[in-house]
C-alpha cells in the first residue's frame, strides 16, 4: 500500500498525475477483504504503540483483560472498550493539560486545539508537528478525491479558533497546492464582505457549516448579489448535519449552482475529513478506512451491525501518534452499506451521511424524534423561510412539539388564508414523517437568528414548566 507505514512516512511532494480520479489508487480500490486484513494488522500495531506510551489505555485495556497481541481480526477489535467523552475530560482533570492518553513528550506539541467547553470541561487536542504534516497529506487526498486540483481557489468561510474542520481544510488545500483564502467567519459584518470577495474572486471550492452557506446566500441577496454569479464548483461542509439531508442540499445546490459534499465526524478525529468525506460521482459519506477505521455499531453493545443497518460511528485513528482515538464512541446516528461505488473506490459507505446525534434526540409521546427529520420535512416545502425553532414544552400533563417555521414573503403577501395553508400542510407532513401531531407557527422571514457557525436549533423549556409547577406547589 502506498506509503502506508506506522509512524506514517509521505513523500512530501508527491502528487498524483492530475488527470488521475486517485491520489492512491492501490489504497482506494483494493478489495475489502485484503484492506480488511491490513487494517487489522494496523490496530494491532497502534494498540501496542498505544499500550506502550499512555497509562489510559495500558489501565483501561488491563482492567478490560484485553491486550495488543490479543487482536487478530476486525472481530478481535470489537472487544476492545470503547472511549467516551467523558473519559477524556475525566483523564484531562487527572493529568492536565492533555490527559494521560497523550503518547509524545509534551515537549513535541506542535498545536494546540479543543472543544468550547459549553457542556462541561474543555477538552484539548495535543497535535504534534507530525501529525500536523499527515493531516495535511490527508486532507490533500480526500480533497482530490472531490476534484479538486492544484491551483483552484478554496474559500474557507469557517471560525479559525479551537474549531478543527477549518484548519483541517486550510492545511489540505496547502497540501494540495491549491490557492488558499482563509476568510473566516464570526464578525459582525462578514457575512456582506465574504459575499464582495466571492463575487470578485469567483472561487471554486467553498466550505463552511450548511446553515452558514444558507445565511451567506440570504445576505448575498440582501446586497444585490445572486450566489450564482461566484461561479463556484463545489461546496463541501461539516460541523452539523444537514448537507446529507436531501432538502437542505437541494435548496444550497439552487442558491448557489454548485456541487454539494458533506464531510465530518468528531473533532477529536482530526483529520475529520478523511473519515468521512464524499467524493465525485456517489452521494453520502465515504468511510476512508485505512485512514480511520470507522465501525457503525450497536450503541448498547458496541459491536458491529451488519451493513444495511443502523447504529452509531465508532472511531480509530490508524495514523494519529500524539493523541490516537482508539474506539471512540461518537454518539452520533447512521447506516451503512458496502457495495460498488461509480467512482471505483471501494471503501463502506454512509448513504445518508451523519444525520443526528443520539444525545440529540428527544421523546414526545413515546416517540423518538431527531432534529434532523424536522429540518428534513421543512427544507421539502418551497415556502419554508430557511430558518425555524423546535420548542418542546408542556402546557398542561403531555409533552408538546411546536415548530415555529418561517414562511416567504410571497407566503404573507397572499394573505392570512396563505399562512393558514402553509400551517396546515406543514403539520400534515410533519404527523407523516414523525407519527405524532406538532404544532407548527408560522413567523415572517427573519423573525428567527441566524447563525454564522452552528445552527442550534432545539428549545426545551419542560424544565421550566416543571419548575413552575413546583412554585405554585409549594
Amino acid at each position: 500500500m502506498e506509503f502506508w507505514s506506522f509512524p506514517p512516512s509521505y513523500d512530501r511532494d508527491y502528487l498524483p498525475d492530475p488527470t488521475s480520479r486517485y491520489w492512491f489508487r492501490q489504497r482506494e480500490t483494493m478489495a475489502p477483504g485484503v484492506r480488511e486484513t491490513a487494517i487489522a494488522r494496523r490496530l494491532r500495531t497502534v494498540m501496542r504503540y498505544a499500550y506502550e506510551n499512555a497509562p489510559f489505555y495500558r489501565q483501561k485495556w488491563d482492567e478490560a483483560g484485553i491486550h495488543p497481541d490479543d487482536v487478530h481480526s476486525l472481530e478481535d477489535f470489537e472487544r476492545v472498550p470503547v472511549v467516551t467523552k467523558q473519559e477524556l475530560r475525566a483523564a484531562q482533570a487527572r493529568a492536565a493539560p492533555f490527559g494521560d492518553y497523550l503518547c509524545i513528550p509534551d515537549r513535541e506539541v506542535h498545536h494546540i486545539h479543543g472543544t468550547g467547553g459549553t457542556t462541561g470541561r474543555p477538552t484539548a487536542f495535543a497535535i504534534g508537528r507530525h501529525d500536523w504534516e499527515t493531516i495535511a497529506e490527508n486532507h490533500a487526498r480526500v480533497m482530490w478525491g472531490m476534484g479538486l486540483r492544484p491551483g483552484d481557489i478554496v474559500f474557507i468561510a469557517a471560525i479559525f479558533s479551537l474549531y478543527m474542520g477549518s484548519w483541517g481544510a486550510l492545511r489540505g488545500a496547502e497540501r494540495l497546492g491549491a490557492k488558499c483564502f482563509p476568510f473566516g467567519a464570526g464578525v459582525a459584518g462578514m457575512t456582506a464582505r465574504a459575499a464582495g470577495w466571492l463575487q470578485s474572486m469567483r472561487p471554486t471550492a467553498f466550505y463552511s457549516t450548511p446553515s452558514y452557506a444558507l445565511h451567506l446566500a440570504d445576505v448575498a441577496q440582501a446586497e444585490g448579489i445572486d450566489p450564482h454569479e461566484f461561479n463556484l464548483k463545489l461546496m463541501f461542509f461539516s460541523g452539523e448535519p444537514g448537507a446529507s439531508i436531501p432538502g437542505i442540499r437541494a435548496r444550497i445546490e439552487q442558491a448557489f449552482g454548485a456541487r454539494v459534499i458533506d464531510c465530518g465526524s468528531m473533532a477529536e478525529i482530526t483529520p475529520w475529513m478523511n473519515v468521512a468525506g464524499s467524493w465525485e460521482t456517489c452521494e453520502g459519506m465515504l468511510l476512508w478506512q485505512d485512514i480511520v477505521y470507522t465501525e457503525v455499531c450497536d450503541p448498547t453493545t458496541h459491536l458491529r451491525v451488519p451493513y444495511g443497518n443502523r447504529g452509531t460511528p465508532v472511531y480509530t485513528h490508524l495514523e494519529r501518534t500524539s493523541q490516537p482515538m482508539i474506539r471512540l464512541l461518537s454518539g452520533d446516528l447512521t447506516y451503512w452499506v458496502s457495495e460498488p461505488t461509480p467512482c471505483g473506490r471501494t471503501y463502506p459507505r454512509l448513504p445518508k451521511g451523519i444525520y443526528g446525534r443520539i444525545d440529540d434526540m428527544f421523546t414526545i409521546r413515546g416517540e423518538n424524534i431527531y432534529p434532523s427529520e424536522i429540518d428534513a420535512v421543512l427544507n421539502k416545502n418551497p415556502d419554508y423561510g430557511g430558518e425555524h425553532r423546535i420548542i418542546i414544552t408542556r402546557e398542561q400533563a403531555m409533552d408538546e412539539l411546536v415548530v415555529r417555521m418561517e414562511g416567504k414573503p410571497e407566503v404573507y403577501a397572499a394573505g392570512e388564508d396563505s399562512v393558514a395553508a402553509l400551517q396546515r400542510t406543514t403539520e400534515n407532513d410533519l404527523r407523516n414523517a414523525l407519527g405524532i401531531r406538532a404544532k407548527v407557527q408560522v413567523v415572517p422571514l427573519d423573525s428567527i437568528p441566524r447563525t454564522d457557525f452552528k445552527a442550534r436549533r432545539v428549545v426545551d423549556d419542560r424544565d421550566l414548566f416543571r419548575s413552575l409547577n413546583r412554585e405554585l406547589d409549594s
